[in-house]
């Protein structure tokens, strides 16, 4: 068995699996790590490794307590992928991209593949057909958009995610929802129709911490999995132990 460990920026998600297996998921934050994990092995013996993406300011030194009862491993941008980058500065290229287009390389072969983490920030990741990774952009997710019309202006108040009731605010609140939410199912739209204009055969993954507030709001066909992180973490981590 295999416990995957993802470290975002907000809080830790991790799961359990046995081959391909999904067996559980938890959720949890940093200071929680060391209970949690504890639990988690107390839960399932079987356990034999634990692999770790972080894009968070957790210390590995955190999860090399444990390396008297697991394997510890932390993906890095050296490990082997199934992927041939084409990034202008790969070593600047986050973890959880890497793990992700990893995950759609194995998971969607020989087709084009763009995934969408939809969490503190939006990425957005490009893999073509033929496994090269090209690039793609980021911009800021629902929650950071709130925040930004709440931090930078004088009288803006702090929104919780709410869906829009109209299209055409007619409070103030209400204008700040639709903007937030109906702007970014725009850009998202908007990104996968630019897409679709210039490559065929062609996938959308939609994963991260807003999938299913976002994927019932877009007008394009989707794969939808909150989980795809997990998944790819794991995939990664066994296509890495057998081409290493």
């Amino acid at each position: 068995m295999v416990l995957v460990v993802d470290v975002g920026n907000t809080r830790i998600k991790a799961a359990v699996f046995e081959d391909t297996k999904l067996l559980e998921i938890f959720v949890f934050t940093d200071k929680e790590l060391q209970k949690n994990i504890e639990n988690i092995l107390k839960k399932f013996k079987n356990v034999s490794d634990l692999v770790v993406s972080s894009v968070g300011d957790l210390e590995k030194s955190s999860f090399l307590t444990f390396e008297n009862l697991l394997n510890v491993h932390f993906i890095s941008n050296e490990d082997p992928f199934p992927f041939q980058n084409m990034y202008a500065t790969p070593h600047t290229l986050g973890i959880d991209r890497i793990v992700l287009a990893a995950g759609a390389t194995l998971q969607f072969p020989n087709q084009n593949r763009l995934v969408i983490d939809a969490g503190t920030c939006v990425t957005y990741d490009f893999i073509d057909e033929k496994n090269n990774y090209l690039g793609g952009a980021i911009a800021p997710g629902l929650r950071l958009r709130y925040e930004a019309l709440h931090n930078f202006t004088a009288k803006l108040p702090l929104l919780v995610l709410e869906n829009p009731k109209n299209f055409i605010g007619t409070s103030t609140s209400d204008s700040i929802h639709s903007g937030v939410v109906n702007g970014l199912v725009y850009e998202i739209d908007g990104f996968i129709e630019e897409y679709k204009s210039r490559y065929l055969n062609f996938i959308i993954i939609l994963t991260g911490g807003d999938t299913d507030f976002l994927a019932k709001r877009l007008k394009n066909t989707i794969f939808a999995n909150s989980n795809f992180l997990l998944e790819s973490l794991n995939q990664t981590f066994q296509y890495t132990i057998n081409n290493d």
